[in-house]
């Protein structure tokens, strides 16, 4: 189910993203590294190492709050450029009330052998969302 609702946005389908773990409070989003990622220096860009760490702090969040979440805000630091082959995203709930969520995220790269390095490291608040206004309709 956490794989339908990631392909249904349009820039995760781009980026070609995948949440490879989802439950209890956790969610890994994973990105493949290719050239059309870089920035000028030929580093995964921030914006794609800031998409991944949204996106799964608020998969992890939806594990607790439910599907209707939305990102009240977030924060990135960047430790270090990441290279490799693939970017992991791996966000975990730290408290969760009624109506939000605080999660920590952890961001790696991962080289061709499988070692990992931590590139950055997040944290956000996530929301829950008012039904849709097709959904009241119903």
């Amino acid at each position: 189910m956490a794989q339908k609702v990631l392909d249904s946005q349009p820039f995760s389908r781009l980026l070609g993203a995948r949440i490879t773990a989802f439950g209890n409070g956790q969610a890994v989003l994973e990105v493949d590294v290719r050239e059309e990622l870089s920035q000028q220096n030929g580093y995964l860009h921030g914006g794609v190492i800031a998409y991944a760490a949204d996106n799964s702090i608020t998969f992890a969040a939806g594990t607790t709050l439910g599907p209707a979440v939305l990102t009240g805000g977030f924060s990135v630091q960047y430790i270090r450029p990441a290279t490799g082959v693939s970017l992991v995203a791996r966000a975990s709930v730290v408290h969760s009330g009624r109506r939000q969520a605080v999660v920590r995220c952890d961001l790696f790269t991962v080289n061709a052998d499988g070692d990992e390095t931590l590139c950055a490291v997040a944290q956000g608040t996530v929301l829950s969302a008012p039904s849709a206004p097709s959904a009241q309709q119903s």
